[in-house]
Parts: structure tokens; C-alpha cells; sequence
């Protein structure tokens, strides 16, 4: 599956309360579905309403919702970058908003000194799924679709092509043994394709034992 990252610059970081119990919040609309996105893709409605109920039930009711400050290049949580948590997220029309708490952690901090600061600050979603092309050319996301987090804080939402890629063209995610596992598919492409037919099987079967070995892990 291929990782998927979606900016959505309609949220509002907000505070509650002064002093020592100033909390820091953001809040907005974090997921939309039935339309076709700044990066040419859509998710339709069914598919985004399932994978959030599950992404509810799972992580957010059992207080397991983390975003991490920045965007990583997989679909893993690493907790050392977490810098809030997603207290909720509910359906509204075709959108999903979101309110999400910015942590007491080293990278919520960091979040808030920014915001103090009066840095202006964004969040994106990121997940996995593939895709298909419609009638209209436009990619569809496909019931597989798998939410990792509702929301990262990421900067400069103005200009997002500067600090998020929308999609790893060359790269495909696994989940093997309760993680995820990255496949560089181009790699494997370009090694069979430059190989001799002599030389072929034999290139198979090593690509096969490395997939093999990456699952037993």
C-alpha cells in the first residue's frame, strides 16, 4: 500500500484556561471525503466513515490517538515525536472534524512555543491505501485505506509541496509481525529489469529471500 498524506489548512489552534493550566488545542476539520483533494485524490464517503469508526473505537476511545510534530516518511507512530492526541472526531457532512490536545511531551512543547510565538502552523493526515483511477481521472482511495493519524502539525500550510510529499511514488508499506515494513518496489523493478536472462531466476529467488526475511522479522 502506499503511504498518503492530506493537508488540510481549515483548523484553529486554540488555548483554554491561563497560567500553569493553559491548554492547548487544535481543532477543525481534519478529514473530507466525496470531493477531489489539493493532491488530485478522493476519498469516497463509505470508505473514509468505516476507517474512521474503526480509528475511533481503536485509538481515540482507548486514548491511543497520537500525532507527531512534523511529518515522518512512514506510517508508524514513533512515540519520542509525539506532540498531541486526538480526543475526538465526528462527521460533519462530508468532512470529519477533528479537536486534538497538544501535549505536556518534549515535541508538544515545542508546539506551543511555537504558537506563543505566534508561529503559523498546520496539520496533515496520513495513512495507507491504494488507488484507483475513475471515469474522470481522478484517483480514488480504496476500501484497504488504513488511517494511521487524524493529524500531524506540519508547517507552513501555505506551501505544502515544500514539506510533504503527497504520496511515496516508490514505495509500498507492509504490515508484517504488528508493523510496518517498507518495500522499495522501484528498486526491486529496476534490479530484475537490468538483469541478464541468464542471470534472472537466480535475482528472483534473492529478491524472494529478502521479502521472505523482511516477514520474519
Amino acid at each position: 500500500m502506499k503511504l498518503i498524506s492530506e493537508l488540510v489548512e481549515e483548523v484553529e489552534f486554540v488555548s483554554e484556561g491561563a497560567g500553569a493550566t493553559k491548554n492547548y488545542f487544535i481543532e477543525g476539520v481534519f478529514l473530507q471525503s466525496n470531493i477531489k483533494n489539493r493532491n488530485g485524490r478522493l476519498y469516497p464517503k463509505e470508505i473514509m466513515k468505516k476507517e474512521v469508526g474503526r480509528y475511533m473505537k481503536e485509538y481515540v476511545d482507548s486514548k491511543r490517538a497520537f500525532g507527531e510534530l512534523g511529518h515522518p516518511e512512514g506510517p508508524s507512530i514513533n512515540l519520542d515525536r509525539v506532540s498531541h492526541m486526538i480526543v475526538s472526531l465526528r462527521e460533519d457532512g462530508d468532512n470529519f472534524i477533528g479537536k486534538a490536545k497538544i501535549m505536556d511531551t518534549p515535541m508538544g512543547k515545542i508546539a506551543k512555543n511555537l504558537l506563543d510565538e505566534g508561529a503559523k502552523l498546520g496539520v496533515s493526515s496520513r495513512g495507507m491505501g491504494s488507488m484507483v483511477a475513475n471515469k474522470e481521472g481522478v484517483n480514488e482511495v480504496q476500501s484497504d485505506f488504513y488511517l494511521a493519524t487524524a493529524a500531524d502539525i506540519v508547517a507552513d500550510p501555505s506551501a505544502p509541496e515544500a514539506f510533504v510529499r503527497g504520496i511515496m511514488e516508490n514505495a509500498e508499506w507492509m504490515f508484517v509481525n504488528g508493523s510496518w515494513t517498507y518495500q522499495n518496489i522501484d528498486e526491486t523493478k529496476k534490479l530484475i529489469e537490468q538483469t541478464s536472462r541468464k542471470q534472472l531466476e537466480e535475482v528472483k529467488l534473492r529478491v524472494f529471500e529478502n521479502f521472505l526475511s523482511n516477514i520474519s522479522k
